[in-house]
Parts: C-alpha cells; sequence; structure tokens
C-alpha cells in the first residue's frame, strides 16, 4: 500500500505526485479534512504553526512524519503525538539566507543606505567607503546555512571562522566564543532556537564585541536580548542587521524601529523566487526515505 501524504496546495501534489509507494492527497486549511486522513501516515502542514493544527492532529490515527516546509523546527517540538517524527526542510533556505547576508554586508560597508539618502537630497557626496575584502567573520552556527554563507563570504576575500556547540574540523567549538567575538568584524547568527541559545546574545556577548563591529541575526529574535542590543546600538559602539526579532511582527512604536545604526528587513531572508520549489524539492525527497523504509536526514530530535 501506498504511503497517504496530506499536502496543502497543488505544489505539493505535483512534487510528490512521481514518487514510488507515495500517494498525495490535497487538504483545504479551514475545512474539514479529507476521508483520506484516516490512513495519512504523513502530514505537510504548509506555513500553519503548531498551535494551528491543534485538535486536528486527533484526526490522523496513523500519523507517523510531519514533514514541515520551513527550515526551523521549534515551534512543533513537543507539539505531536508519542511516536510521531518530524523534518525540517534544511537545505532549501541556505542559498537565499546566504545572499541576504552578503546583500546586507555589502550595503553597509559600501554605505547604499546613505547614498540613496544623498540622492534624494540631490547631494553629489564623493567619498572613499569601507570594504567587505578583508573582514573578519564569525559565523555562529556550522549547519547547511552556514555552509551555504561560508562558500559565498570567501570569494570576496573575507576570512570565515565557524562555531558550533561541538568541534570538529573547520569549526571552534562554542565554548571559545568569549574570546573570538573580539577578534571579529561582524559575527552572524545562524543557530536554531534552543533552551541553549534562546537569549544568548546578552549583555555580556555584545559587550566582548569588538567596537564597531556587525551583528547579523537570520536565526531567530528570541536569539537576541532587545535591550541589550538597543542598548550598544544606541550608544554608537556597535551595529546591527536584523531579518528576525522578537516579537514578531514587530508592532509599531517598538524601539527597534528608530534604533541607531540598524538595517531591519521583516523575515524576508529566505523568501525569495523559486522558495516553494526548493521547500518542496528538500521534502519530497524526505518523504520519499521514509516511504523507503529510511529515516529522513533532517530529523527533529528534542532540542535540536
Amino acid at each position: 500500500m501506498p504511503v497517504t501524504v496530506l499536502v496543502p496546495d497543488e505544489d505539493g501534489e505535483r512534487a510528490l505526485a512521481g514518487l514510488a509507494g507515495v500517494r498525495p492527497v490535497r487538504y483545504t486549511w479551514g475545512g474539514p479534512l479529507p476521508p483520506e486522513a484516516a490512513e495519512a501516515e504523513v502530514l505537510v502542514p504548509g506555513m500553519h504553526r503548531a498551535a494551528e493544527w491543534g485538535g486536528l492532529l486527533g484526526q490522523l490515527p496513523k500519523l507517523k512524519l510531519v514533514q514541515l516546509l520551513l527550515a526551523g523546527g521549534e515551534d512543533w517540538i513537543g507539539a505531536l503525538p508519542d511516536g510521531v517524527l518530524l523534518s525540517t526542510c534544511r537545505g532549501a533556505h541556505g542559498g537565499s539566507t546566504a545572499e541576504w547576508v552578503i546583500a546586507v554586508l555589502l550595503s553597509v560597508y559600501r554605505e547604499l543606505g546613505n547614498f540613496a539618502l544623498d540622492r534624494t537630497a540631490q547631494r553629489w557626496n564623493r567619498h572613499t567607503t569601507d570594504t567587505l575584502q578583508d573582514k573578519r567573520v564569525l559565523i555562529v552556527g556550522a549547519g547547511d546555512l552556514g555552509n551555504q554563507l561560508r562558500r559565498r563570504l570567501e570569494p570576496f576575500d573575507a576570512s570565515v571562522t565557524m562555531v558550533a556547540m561541538s568541534a570538529r574540523e573547520g569549526v571552534r567549538p562554542v565554548e571559545e566564543l568569549p574570546e573570538l567575538l573580539g577578534e571579529h568584524d561582524v559575527v552572524v547568527l545562524m543557530v536554531p532556537l534552543t533552551s541553549r541559545t534562546r537569549g544568548m546574545v546578552d549583555a555580556r556577548f555584545l559587550a566582548a564585541m569588538a567596537d564597531n563591529s556587525l551583528l547579523v541575526n537570520v536565526s531567530r529574535g528570541q536569539v537576541v536580548d532587545n535591550d541589550a542590543l538597543l542598548a550598544e546600538l544606541n550608544s554608537g559602539r556597535l551595529r546591527a542587521a536584523l531579518d528576525v526579532t522578537d516579537p514578531e511582527p514587530l508592532p509599531p512604536g517598538h524601539p527597534l524601529w528608530t534604533a541607531s545604526n540598524l538595517v531591519l528587513t521583516p523575515h524576508v531572508a529566505g523568501a525569495a523566487r523559486g522558495l516553494q520549489r526548493r521547500s518542496y524539492a528538500v521534502a519530497a525527497a524526505e518523504i520519499a526515505r521514509y516511504a523507503g523504509g529510511e529515516l529522513p536526514h533532517n530529523l527533529v530530535h528534542g532540542e535540536y
């Protein structure tokens, strides 16, 4: 019998249609689940959060795997019945997210924002800018995102140091962070949100960064202590680029809107054309592994 997979859209149906041993069944969000839900072993929940599914999961008695279209799975940890596997879409968003980081670094160092303001004021302000060349970049997180960014930074003649929870070839252990922070011009956060990373970037972390260095966050807003960061930004000692905030969306009147030395975007680093296609390519490969009796590669184990 083929594995029944519930998918939220036509893209999902097309992506899974050719997989051996897989039967994609489309559901409509907000409506009743199709009768095939009683046999479904795999659920692709689309962009809806675990809390939104709530009691609907109880209508899937044979559920064995939730396959996300997102790289982050923290919202689903602890929300699934015992024995149900959770797999993320790691690998689909790394390229576009790394591209966003490169764009931000080039914009900051080449002062593109200031030149845009000069144009608005019709002011010809020719001057020398900084450069990404020879910058020392510390990437905190050595998964797909970190490696994608490293590959794109090196052609710009930037030097890259990578840090992860445990050391391995080419990767330094997280215990060395306090010493490494002050030796780098840029610190890029590319970590999942866990109890260890929540609030990791606090006043002590920021104080260890070099003067005029740049903090870039493309992980989750909760990794950074807002008050500590705002104090450093408004003092002028540090700069930052944030694609994620806490809370999201950022409400009117929040001090991050008017903070000095800050580039801010609304969680769009991975949101580039072709996102859905790339996401389903990873999801299809994970579901094919499951249907073939293998474990998916992107499984989330507890606090991943």
